[in-house]
């Protein structure tokens, strides 16, 4: 199949679902019913920002832009067997189509916690194109006869991939975590949009903002206001749990907290955080993060920021990163299309 032809199919579907979107068909709330009686984290709210993400994403401009940088070998496609995470929506979907845009193979193992999506959007695209369907196989059963691997997971699971997987090309990811850099000029709009960096899909995601850097002498209640458009997602139970226990833990613990009734923030110096809970690190110059920033690079997705950091992203669009914002900064195509 050209790559022409490849483009079509997934500009198609980026339209299909954005049609999908909009119409709000029963397919779309059987679809949305579905997924979030399989994984409760997944609200409608959640699914159609992931689902308007990628129809945004895939458009005949982005996609040519995106595959034009490469030169596709395909006359003998390779198999890529891809370990699929589940803690937000169509987490996987990226890997998925860097292997089918580039004219390969997919042997996926999804995650249980997300396989509901990605069956529905595989349905739409096979549709679309009917020859991708020789090009997919999903398994729940070991992995085999493959040429490459990419595998996501936590730090745990990474080890167990890293000994299973060594003999093969790879790509391994851990656990990372987003941060963001206040320097106390952003604008209201800023800052607002900062708490959509850290609320979208409860923080599940890697590219959530989990700690931030303040000025010493940043008052904190322009944090707090800023962060109030979100005060409802205190209503999800299953946030609203985590919320409760993690204050509750902490307190016991004596450790200090501020405590605003939907979120907790938290002085300490590491990167990951429970759900509920933001980090917290007063900083005295910018150089002096830029240097932690820099030492820390593999614990680190994004940095979100305005204050001509290296590979900073702007307020509010971590969680909507363009097809060639590579996960960890690994490319992705590259990878496949030098096997």
């Amino acid at each position: 199949m050209p790559l022409q032809q490849r483009i079509n199919a997934f500009t198609t579907l980026g339209t299909q679902l954005g049609s999908l979107i909009s119409e709000k068909s029963e397919d779309y709330h059987t679809l949305i019913r579905q997924a979030n009686a399989h994984n409760g984290w997944f609200t409608e709210e959640n699914i159609v920002f992931a689902l308007e993400s990628w129809s945004t994403a895939l458009t005949k401009e982005n996609l040519k832009k995106w595959t034009s940088n490469y030169t596709f070998k395909v006359e003998t496609p390779k198999t890529i067997a891809i370990v699929m995470a589940g803690n937000i929506p169509l987490v996987g979907f990226h890997d998925f189509l860097s292997v089918l845009i580039s004219g390969n193979h997919v042997q996926a193992k999804m995650s249980s916690s997300d396989s509901i999506l990605l069956t529905f959007v595989t349905k739409l695209l096979t549709e679309i194109e009917p020859k991708f369907k020789q090009a997919i196989t999903f398994t729940k059963e070991k992995l085999e006869k493959f040429d490459a691997v990419i595998a996501t997971g936590s730090n745990n699971t990474a080890k167990y991939f890293d000994h299973y997987f060594n003999k093969y090309p790879n790509i391994i990811r851990k656990n990372r975590n987003s941060v963001a850099v206040i320097t106390g000029n952003e604008t209201k709009e800023q800052m607002e949009a900062l708490a959509d960096d850290i609320f979208r899909y409860f923080g599940l995601g890697c590219r959530n903002v989990s700690k931030i850097y303040l000025p010493e002498e940043y008052d904190l209640d322009h944090f707090f206001n800023a962060m109030f458009s979100w005060k409802e997602v205190i209503n999800n139970h299953k946030y609203m749990n985590n919320y409760d226990y993690n204050k509750a833990v902490h307190l016991m613990s004596n450790v200090k907290l501020l405590d605003n009734e939907f979120m907790l923030l938290k002085e300490d110096e590491g990167f990951s955080s429970p759900i509920s809970v933001v980090m917290h690190e007063r900083y005295k110059t910018l150089d002096e993060v830029k240097t932690k920033l820099s030492n820390q690079a593999e614990h680190i997705q994004a940095i979100v920021a305005d204050c001509g950091i290296d590979n900073e992203v702007p307020f509010g669009v971590a969680q909507t990163p363009a097809l060639w914002d590579y996960a960890d900064g690994v490319d992705t195509l590259a990878f496949i299309n030098e096997l």
